[in-house]
């Protein structure tokens, strides 16, 4: 006797195509982190930045561009009012460094983040660490 509502392929097949269907709306609900063809890279940190810092309501600017002696990095300025800095920095993959100094010849503070996924390295966020301060929170955008 054949029961109509018993599935023929069995449990297990049903729960794979079920896991499998479920799998393809998640990954068509998430969007790629950029256009094929395009990857992370140094180069999509390039320009002008808005940076917010954890608790501060003045936004910092930055600009970076190609480090003239480092192949892959970069390097720009951290500007607020009267105060710049200059800085180093790097993408690799989607963790985001950066090296400010105050005086041009020693580190003053380390920039860790991460570039946020769907926004194909046009917002970082991560943690600033400041010799002898604890770690503060920031968040970069593309300068519009």
């Amino acid at each position: 006797m054949t029961r109509p509502w018993i599935n023929p392929l069995g449990r297990s097949a049903s729960m794979l195509f079920l896991s499998l269907a479920l799998t393809g709306c998640n990954l068509a609900l998430s969007p790629p982190d950029c256009p094929p063809g395009q990857s992370l890279g140094a180069d999509k940190l390039l320009g002008n930045w808005t940076v917010q810092m954890a608790g501060s309501t003045t936004p910092w600017a930055l600009n970076l561009s190609p480090h003239p002696e480092h192949l892959g990095s970069l390097r720009g300025e951290l500007q607020q009012g009267d105060q710049r800095y200059p800085v180093v920095a790097d993408l690799e993959g989607r963790e985001f460094t950066m090296e400010e100094s105050h005086d041009g010849q020693r580190i003053a503070a380390t920039w860790l983040g991460t570039a946020v996924h769907g926004h194909c390295g046009r917002w970082v966020q991560g943690e600033r660490m400041a010799t002898n301060q604890a770690a503060e929170g920031f968040s970069m955008r593309r300068a519009p």
